[in-house]
């Protein structure tokens, strides 16, 4: 289901940016929340096809207002726009809302520790700006009791969901037990809204193969069971070939003794 949100709150003059610092090169984070944050923005670019252009991006600072900070997610989903051809053009480095004139419909915080303020200056931030769905993962349970959470707005507020569907997008997320670039671990994974997990493009591929080789061993069953049947077809006829060898045989034997053969 899609839903129409205005425009006119994002609309304001060109803004100058020379003072506008777009990134500052300085990333901490640990391994995990990196392999995370991939897993989450490739298998969207990869196997997701809404009908609709979006962007899924890691990292990436979105700026609300001039001469405020902005706020960075790990991980957020915007529908409805597309990357601007140009990257290093500055009003393009970053999630300007007045460049795309919207916020991201949804997006996604990793804890990492207790002092990231995900369950309280950045649900604030992120309600205030007009984000739909917030989603804090916190697999070592550092500030809530929930490995996950997810929050969607209700009148600028956020409410905590009872399920794990995020419907106005036609997603949903699941915890999932298994192995990502040789790491085995529970990971937040994408699903759609018959609960399919979307799959990186590596699993894509390894399934897409799997099912070429099951196709191809089916294929050379089907060729070895049509080798079989030509093989008792040919033995029919050599069969029925000897029986009507023997039958004549038969047939000229009676004549020859002046027998004649019955009806």
């Amino acid at each position: 289901m899609t839903t129409m949100r205005s425009e006119a709150l994002y609309i304001v003059e060109e803004p100058d940016l020379s003072g506008i610092v777009t990134e500052d090169d300085e990333p901490v984070d640990n391994m995990f929340s990196e392999k995370q944050r991939r897993l989450l923005t490739e298998s969207l670019l990869s196997s997701w096809n809404p009908g609709r252009s979006f962007i899924a991006a890691s990292d990436v600072g979105i700026f609300y207002a001039i001469n405020q900070p902005p706020v960075v997610p790990d991980m957020f989903l915007s529908m409805d726009v597309k990357l601007p051809e140009d990257l290093w053009e500055k009003k393009h480095r970053s999630y300007f809302l007045w460049e795309y004139r919207k916020a991201p419909e949804m997006v996604v915080e990793i804890v990492s520790n207790t002092e990231g303020g995900e369950n309280s200056r950045k649900i604030q931030k992120y309600a205030q700006i007009g984000v739909w769905y917030y989603v804090i993962f916190d697999p070592q349970r550092y500030i809530q009791n929930d490995v996950l959470r997810i929050y969607e707005s209700f009148a600028g507020q956020f409410i905590p969901r009872i399920d794990r569907t995020l419907q106005r997008l036609g997603l949903g997320l699941m915890l999932w037990e298994g192995t990502f670039e040789g790491r085995h671990d529970r990971w937040l994974r994408w699903c759609d809204s018959d609960k399919n997990m979307i799959l990186t493009g590596f699993e894509r591929a390894v399934l897409t193969e799997k099912r070429a080789e099951k196709a191809e061993v089916r294929a050379e069953k089907a060729e070895v069971r049509a080798e079989k049947a030509q093989v008792r077809a040919e033995k029919a006829e050599e069969m029925a070939a000897a029986e009507r060898r023997r039958a004549e045989k038969l047939a000229q034997r009676l004549k020859e003794l002046g027998i004649e053969p019955e009806e």
